[in-house]
């Protein structure tokens, strides 16, 4: 299969040197929203979405209060929706979307693509839609889902697969995409493994935010550290997983690829090599 990895919004708090580890501290920081296009036989799958272009042309549908903490730089060319047709392809040609998890960042696009089946965990999903709690009302957002979302759940259940458990293919019969469970960050949250080229690639989502986290030992600015704390829904869930994907990373970084969702250096090194 073929994988083509994509921006589909970049982020730009304050401060760069707080946040991305480097540069001015005045300065802007960039984050981005790292998203799998992958070329199946039967259509494309979109491994999450980033922001959509209802998001772009109305900012208020991603919340005022995020969208001043986070800058989105909301250019309507940086959609996923947008950046298909350079790549040779119609907005109809995604037929499944798989999600990490439903926060408005990742989830963001998935009205731009109204046929294609979203594929999440049952517990996900309802959280998404409830909308329980400060914490819940703040991450999703209801204009997301009000053209109402193809859902395809899925339960925790599987196999193991490089030392994790409840492991299970996105597409029965087809064992080249895995569901791999990863919560902590929400309860719900999955990573996607997709094999293509003779290794794995693992998008993480939100299981960490820079890449010093998977290397031993862990760092991370301290900006990144504290949101990462806030957004927490269970906090020792997210460390264990976070503690996994470093021994992945040390054991079997030759099989496997890990990447998250918003580093940018993660995200430049795949489209360098492209």
């Amino acid at each position: 299969m073929k994988v083509h990895h994509l921006n589909t919004a970049t982020l730009c708090p304050l401060s760069a040197r707080l946040v991305n580890g480097e540069g001015s501290l005045f300065g802007r920081a960039r984050l981005v929203c790292h998203v799998l296009l992958v070329e199946r036989p039967n259509g494309l799958l979109l491994v999450d979405t980033g922001i959509g272009q209802d998001d772009v042309a109305d900012p208020a549908r991603l919340g005022p209060a995020w969208v001043r903490q986070v800058a989105p730089r909301l250019d309507m060319q940086e959609t996923a929706l947008a950046q298909l047709p350079a790549l040779g392809f119609a907005p109809a040609d995604v037929r499944d979307i798989a999600v990490t998890h439903l926060d408005l960042d990742h989830a963001g696009g998935i009205a731009d693509f109204p046929d294609a089946r979203i594929h999440v965990r049952a517990e996900e999903r309802d959280a998404a839609l409830s909308r329980v709690g400060t914490q819940g009302q703040r991450r999703y957002r209801p204009g997301h889902f009000a053209h109402g979302p193809r859902f395809a759940t899925f339960e925790p259940g599987g196999e193991r697969w490089f030392g994790f458990d409840g492991v299970r293919q996105l597409f029965p019969g087809d064992p080249d995409v895995l569901l791999v469970p990863l919560p902590g960050h929400t309860m719900g949250h999955t990573g996607v493994a997709v094999r293509t080229g003779g290794r794995w690639l693992l998008h993480a989502g939100d299981a960490y935010f820079h890449h010093g986290q998977v290397r031993t030992p862990p760092h991370a600015p301290w900006v990144l550290r504290i949101f990462q704390r806030r957004a927490d829904t269970h906090r020792e869930l997210r460390e264990a997983n976070q503690e996994r994907l470093r021994v992945l990373a040390a054991e079997h970084g030759s099989e496997v690829s890990i990447f998250c969702a918003h580093d940018p250096v993660e995200l430049d090194a795949f489209t360098a090599r492209a």
